[in-house]
């Protein structure tokens, strides 16, 4: 698997974004077109409920069905629908892309976006950790575990995935629309 990754302006009042292309390997399709988005402390959080902040940012942005909890300590990815994550307390490592892909720390106030079909998986975490996930409107999750008998047949179902109306973090016209096209 090949992957390419750059640090860019997202433009004026927005964060920092950092996008990773990840291309399939024999086990997870990976998305080769849309590149994963890291939006480093992409949040202020309040000490009180910081999930909250997360949960009504992203449904502003037509990101829904938001839940807490933490990442799975195995490889899966998503075939029907793009995934948003946002920390809100502790921290974790997790490796995106398959074992052959990135692997980043993420933070209270981090985001990662996670184009369908990009594996994801929690290597360690400190024993707080909270995320809030949110898909897409109108889409709906699966989750996938990697296999190489099933790889194909998941590349075929992400590539028909549509793009999302708005940036989960910034809306019309935020950094997705400049890297997910």
């Amino acid at each position: 698997m090949t992957s390419h990754s750059k640090a860019v302006d997202a433009g004026s009042g927005t964060s920092r974004v950092i996008s990773h292309l990840l291309l399939a390997d024999a086990d997870i399709p990976n998305n080769p077109r849309l590149p994963l988005l890291v939006y480093p402390g992409a949040a202020r959080l309040p000490e009180h409920d910081p999930a909250h902040v997360f949960e009504q940012l992203f449904a502003s942005n037509h990101w829904v069905g938001s839940w807490r909890n933490g990442i799975f300590s195995f490889h899966h990815y998503h075939s029907t629908c793009h995934e948003v994550l946002g920390v809100y307390a502790g921290s974790a490592v997790v490796r995106l892309g398959g074992e052959g892909g990135v692997t980043l720390t993420l933070e209270p106030g981090d985001v990662v976006m996670i184009p369908a079909g990009v594996g994801h998986k929690k290597l360690s975490c400190s024993g707080d950790l909270g995320v809030v996930g949110a898909y897409p409107r109108g889409q709906q999750p699966d989750i996938c575990r990697g296999n190489p008998g099933s790889c194909q047949r998941a590349a075929e179902q992400v590539a028909r995935v549509l793009l999302p109306r708005c940036d989960p973090v910034h809306g019309p016209g935020g950094p997705m629309s400049e890297h997910w096209t």
